[in-house]
């Protein structure tokens, strides 16, 4: 029996960072959503009780170094499955780039192995094993629109977005969130408004939304990396309606409603960046 997964990417619609925590992690509280660029993750038993990751990009490790492959240990230990799994993944999301591709194929392998063995474990319980992989895994189980609080693994469904396209821009370069979070100067921070933004989805005023996105990253990733601060300068001047980095960066995210003005930034940022995508949003409830 083979079992295929999509693994979407996830952007931020609102990342804040609160405090520092004794455990050495930050205090977070990240508004995300599911967009239509998507991990391919194919699943099949094997009885030899090894795991197997065969990923086709060069930059993702085919080891225990990967999410997937730590997704597949934690779910065996959990339920005690004397089973190998081999585990394809083929990849669309950019790697490095704030959109969450490594802990949305970790959380594909939790839903595809539940599939796979008829384990029958609910989501809750699959974002409770994600959560000890890496924060944005409990989230990309849920996959639809939530807030992330702790250090992202408490996870809270919010009202689907409003209609609107994403316009993604990854510059040449690749973050980890590991270099970025240490630099964080709680002196210096920008807080986005959680609220306000929290207010626009249920209001589905993307006008307000649009307004109310924000990172409070940014200003630590663009004092690193001045080109990310580049891209985003280049998205407000061509007219996107919000712009704000995804998670640590480097994709800029730009919110607009109309396709014509999207595709004209799109054509803007082709000549400027590697990788440029509009996508829609996953969440239509």
């Amino acid at each position: 029996m083979i079992v295929f997964e999509r693994a979407p990417a996830k952007i931020n619609l609102s990342l804040d960072v609160l405090g520092k925590r004794d455990d050495g992690f930050h205090e977070v509280e990240m508004i995300s959503t599911s967009i239509d660029l998507a991990d391919r993750i194919e699943l099949m038993s094997s009885v030899d009780n090894v795991i197997h990751v065969a990923a086709d990009n060069q930059y993702v490790p085919n080891d225990e170094r990967n999410l997937a492959y730590k997704a597949a240990l934690a779910f065996k230990n959990k339920y005690q499955i004397d089973k190998g799994v081999q585990i394809k993944i083929t990849k669309n999301i950019p790697v490095s780039a704030g959109l969450g591709g490594g802990s949305s194929d970790a959380a594909a392998v939790l839903r595809g192995l539940n599939k796979l063995w008829s384990v029958g474990a609910g989501k809750h319980e699959l974002a409770l094993i994600g959560s000890g992989i890496g924060s944005d895994v409990p989230f990309c189980v849920y996959g639809t629109t939530a807030i992330g609080t702790g250090h992202g693994e408490k996870i809270r469904e919010l009202p689907a977005p409003p209609p609107f396209l994403v316009i993604l821009a990854k510059p040449n370069i690749g973050i980890s969130t590991r270099h970025i979070f240490p630099k964080v100067n709680m002196k210096e921070i920008m807080h986005p408004d959680t609220s306000e933004v929290i207010a626009a989805l249920e209001g589905k005023d993307f006008s307000k939304l649009a307004t109310a996105a924000g990172n409070a990253l940014e200003r630590v990733t663009f004092s690193l990396f001045p080109s990310v601060e580049q891209i985003k300068e280049k998205m407000v001047k061509a007219g996107a309606d919000g712009v704000l980095m995804s998670g640590s960066g480097p994709t800029m995210v730009g919110l607009v409603q109309q396709y014509s003005k999207a595709k004209r930034i799109y054509n803007g940022l082709r000549g400027f960046c590697d990788e440029v995508f509009v996508v829609q949003l996953l969440d239509r409830r």
